[in-house]
């Protein structure tokens, strides 16, 4: 590792799938895992290729149900590429001897290198170096360069280049019995001498894809249509010390995309017309050279060299190609089949990031969530609730995509899933929208579409609340927090919790926002909105009310986690640590023993601590006091404590949680848990996971914990609003943001002190505000700030 590479050395099949996924390559519409194109599908290789949005629905029969899922789909591979002797075996690191092995990450030009030495059966050598790209400029193609040079040996070398439309879902083993042919009616045909192409259909959803490859070599290409696959062949003279090239052009469309009209000849085109390797690889790296520059993050150390790979990954996920495509935040990335692509609440840790850096993009990601409100409002209605109730796996049309079972692969058993009851993901929603157009100084989004959401999610929630005389408050029931460990009481028969505390204060936030921004807006478009939706002030009056009377159960002098909290047992954490080690996922442990984690004071993640994650300080003072609780510093840290010592972190964004809420209180214990979050995926904690695909939430969120978290940053009435907390082991660092309007806007902390730095423009001067002082930065200035002990 070097401060812009990662490098694997040696081969090591226990680790390829890790290694796959860290090395996927993407450009925000499509991404390729990082795969050997000598290898196939099997237990230890897994090559998958993701076009994002592109999902199918497929129904399986499993534990004598029938069960319906939605699932990103795998679509034809691209990469296979294999080689041998003349007469001999293919060679793959698994069948033959492997002298050296090297992977080589670039992020800062988006290049997988691939060096490998195979030894010859005849006797000699055959050094096979490779480099991929998936290409950032033109979104629809991709490129793989292989030259193979033979020491000590002298002959043919067979060499075929294929596209695969035999591929199936199966990367995940838990989602094996599970149907995963998504693809149909494949068919292959030959262009030119050069040119083959491969064109398919997804078998419900309907989407056509059509690929088309070009091979640049010396040598005669021959080829042979396989259905489902489509090869060329070509055969190389090998001298020794002599390199040979074949480079292989890869185009891809499909029948989502704009301004075509049918994707097989879309990707025929585009690949026929497409420069040789070395000129896509000069674009390529143009356009990472200007991604880099907007996204501009300059931290010393490991941390700095983890945060540029998280970065790397977000923006091959979500990058400003996004911003034509309807689609979400697919919690996994494009990376793998994890989760079947769906998109969560991970938008809630994704967005501040993009926020600041490409707007286009966030805004983008934003109107995925606006096009399917009607669908939420449909799911309200269902649920015999007004409003918007958006569901917590969201696909391809954003009707509820929550599994209906899931496997426990410890126990074999599968179970039902009642995840749908996580409702908070409105309010993720909402606080993006308000967090997105307080940082874009957007006023048209937030006037329109952005008013429309926030006014039918703070619906829902007014209309879920229900007023109990007894506790003189008003209660949201059946619901489960984002915590997920919990989703009944015990030996309960109906699914559901009482008055989670995130939930309810947040729902309380949401309410009282949304009546902010609708008494700002223009008289005209509050009619209209007030129009279309049948809004009335007796309406408003009503989410005042409940706004500031939702209950906030506590127990033991601190903050339940949902109403009924307290009375549950404690667990004998060291004994389940000394019997099973890692406990990260704590209810399969329980759920194979027979119990259930349901009894326990125990959290996956503690949710009440993402309070102290999504409002400085002040703000949740003030969200508390507006529901007629005295939230004090003492209060927060006894709160604090008791979930510390109760959360087995089997998320990945437990870790970045508790380093953010920790850095403004107890630094020295902070850092345990930045470590944590930032080696997420590096190091794959979660034990397997990363090989179904990246974390992306807890990615981009690494990214926010520097640039929000640790400096306080806020915007707030068009002021950049500053309150850092450094920690010893990031103290020192830099990055550029975008803020109304003004791009390369920079921020630097050194030695305690902060630096602020505006771009010469013709725009206003920024206000910067810090703890008892304000000041004004002008265009073409640099402020430096002494910040506090």
């Amino acid at each position: 590792m070097t401060d812009w590479t990662w490098e694997y050395k040696g081969y090591e099949p226990t680790e390829e799938r890790l290694r796959e996924s860290l090395c996927t390559l993407g450009n925000g519409y499509f991404a390729t895992r990082g795969a050997l194109p000598e290898c196939v599908a099997d237990d230890v290789h897994y090559p998958g290729t993701y076009v994002a949005g592109c999902y199918n629905r497929l129904t399986s029969r499993v534990a004598g149900r029938s069960v319906e899922n939605e699932d990103m789909v795998n679509v034809p591979n691209w990469l296979p590429l294999r080689f041998r002797p003349h007469g001999g075996a293919w060679l793959t690191p698994d069948t033959a001897e492997v002298l050296e092995h090297a992977l080589v990450l670039h992020p800062s030009c988006g290049v997988l290198e691939r060096h490998t030495r195979y030894v010859l059966p005849g006797g000699g050598t055959l050094a096979v170096r490779q480099l991929r790209l998936v290409h950032m400029a033109d979104p629809h193609l991709a490129a793989l360069r292989t030259e193979f040079t033979a020491e000590g040996h002298t002959g043919e070398l067979e060499v075929e280049a294929a596209l695969d439309g035999g591929v199936s879902n199966a990367g995940v083993a838990r989602y094996r019995d599970l149907d995963g042919h998504h693809l149909t009616h494949v068919h292959t045909g030959t262009f030119d001498t050069d040119t083959v192409w491969l064109r398919c259909r997804t078998r419900t959803s309907d989407i056509r894809v059509g690929m088309a490859c070009r091979l640049d070599c010396e040598a005669p290409v021959a080829v042979r249509h396989t259905r489902p696959r489509t090869v060329q062949c070509v055969r190389l003279a090998l001298t020794p010390g002599e390199p040979v090239t074949i480079d292989k052009i890869v185009a891809l469309h499909t029948s989502r995309d704009q301004a075509i009209s049918d994707p097989l000849f879309a990707a025929v085109a585009r690949v026929e017309r497409a420069p040789g390797f070395d000129a896509l690889l000069a674009s390529h790296r143009t356009a990472w050279a200007q991604l880099w520059r907007r996204a501009d993050l300059e931290v010393p150390g490991e941390a700095g060299r983890i945060l540029r790979l998280h970065m790397f990954h977000v923006l091959q996920t979500l990058s400003p190609h996004t911003a034509d495509l309807d689609v979400g935040v697919p919690a996994r990335g494009l990376h793998g089949e994890a989760y079947r692509g769906h998109v969560f609440w991970d938008e809630l840790f994704v967005l501040p990031y993009l926020d600041l850096h490409f707007p286009e993009t966030a805004r983008a990601l934003l109107r995925y969530r606006h096009r399917r409100l009607e669908q939420a409002c449909t799911a309200a209605r269902a649920a015999s609730r007004r409003g918007a109730m958006y569901p917590w796996q969201s696909g391809s049309d954003g009707r509820e995509e929550t599994q209906q079972l899931h496997l426990n692969p410890r126990s074999g058993r599968w179970l039902p899933d009642r995840s749908h009851r996580q409702y908070h993901v409105g309010s993720a929603i909402a606080y993006n929208v308000l967090r997105y157009c307080e940082a874009s100084d957007d006023a048209e989004f937030l006037h329109t579409k952005g008013a429309e959401m926030l006014l039918q999610i703070a619906r829902f929630w007014a209309d879920a609340a229900t007023w109990d005389a007894g506790l003189a408050r008003h209660r949201i029931k059946g619901v489960m927090g984002p915590d997920e460990y919990h989703d009944a009481y015990p030996d309960a028969t109906e699914a559901g919790l009482d008055d989670n505390a995130y939930t309810n204060v947040t729902a309380a936030w949401v309410l009282a926002r949304t009546l902010e921004v609708l008494r700002t807006l223009p008289e005209p478009r509050r009619r209209e909105l007030g129009e279309r939706t049948g809004l009335d002030e007796g309406e408003l009056d009503r989410w005042e009310e409940v706004s500031r009377t939702l209950y906030v159960p506590f127990h033991e002098g601190v903050i339940s986690q949902f109403h009924g909290y307290g009375d549950l047992a404690e667990l004998d954490w060291s004994g389940y640590r000394a019997r099973y080690g890692d406990i990260r996922r704590l209810d399969r442990i329980l759920e194979a023993e027979g119990d259930t984690v349901n009894r326990y004071r125990a959290s996956k993640q503690a949710d009440v601590l993402m309070l102290g994650y999504l409002f400085s300080p002040p703000a949740l003072k003030n969200l508390f006091a507006r529901l007629g609780v005295q939230l004090n510093d003492d209060l927060w840290r006894r709160t604090v404590d008791h979930y510390l010592h109760r959360t087995s972190h089997g998320s990945t964004l437990s870790g970045l949680v508790h380093g953010w809420v920790l850095a403004r209180d107890r630094r020295a214990e902070a850092w345990e848990f930045v470590q944590e979050a930032l080696r997420g995926d590096i190091a794959d904690v979660q034990g397997g996971t990363t090989g179904e695909g990246i974390h992306l939430g807890a990615m981009a969120g690494t990214l926010d914990l520097v640039q929000r978290g640790l400096t306080g940053l806020e915007i707030r009435d068009g002021a950049l609003c500053l309150d850092p907390v450094p920690l010893p082991e990031l103290s020192s660092y830099g990055f550029s943001l975008r803020i109304d309007g003004l791009w390369g806007v920079r921020l630097r902390l050194r030695h305690g002190r902060l630096e602020i730095t505006v771009p010469p423009s013709d725009a206003d001067p920024i206000d910067v505000r810090l703890p008892g002082r304000e000041v004004r930065v002008q265009p073409g200035e640099t402020v430096q700030l002494a910040l506090p002990d």
